[in-house]
């Protein structure tokens, strides 16, 4: 009697003991279910943020190509060369210079541009060959109106800016 008790005593303890493994198994398991995806949710926030990051280097990039491309020297010499290669320089009314700013590590000369009796097309070429010119320039402000003289002509009075390196 005393071999039977013992031995539903090694059972029962057997059990328990099985059943104690395995709750502590499950809670591993859950816990490394949890951990995994906290960690497949990093995953894609880094992921997102490695696709911007790269994306910013790329257009950081092409504007240190550009700041190295072409050796202007001065915002007058950036708007010739613009409208001299779409064929536009007899439309350019004037180009005065308005300023020059000193930022961190560049300088940026600002001039205004008049533009008459261009039509659509061109207007879209000017804009165009602005953004992929090989020097740093940008449009600050622009004026669109209709020529006096053809309505179907534009006279286009734009803020034009060109960043080069100190």
């Amino acid at each position: 009697m005393r071999l039977k008790a013992d031995r539903r005593l090694l059972i029962a303890g057997g059990i328990a003991v099985s059943v104690i493994l395995c709750i502590l198994l499950i809670n591993v398991s859950l816990s490394s279910k949890k951990d995994l995806g906290n960690l497949k949710a990093q995953q894609k926030e880094l992921l997102s943020i490695k696709d911007e990051f790269l994306s910013l280097k790329n257009r950081i990039d092409t504007v240190e190509n550009k700041k190295s491309l072409t050796k202007i020297e001065g915002i007058v010499q950036a708007a010739d060369e613009v409208f001299l290669s779409l064929g536009l320089k007899r439309k350019v009314k004037s180009v005065k210079p308005t300023g020059t700013k000193d930022l961190k590590e560049t300088i940026e000369e600002e001039a205004e541009v008049q533009v008459e009796k261009v039509d659509m097309n061109e207007m879209v070429n000017i804009f165009h060959k602005i953004e992929n010119s090989p020097m740093i320039l940008s449009v600050k402000k622009t004026t669109i109106k209709t020529s006096f003289e053809n309505p179907e002509l534009l006279d286009i009075t734009m803020t034009i800016a060109l960043v080069k390196p100190k």
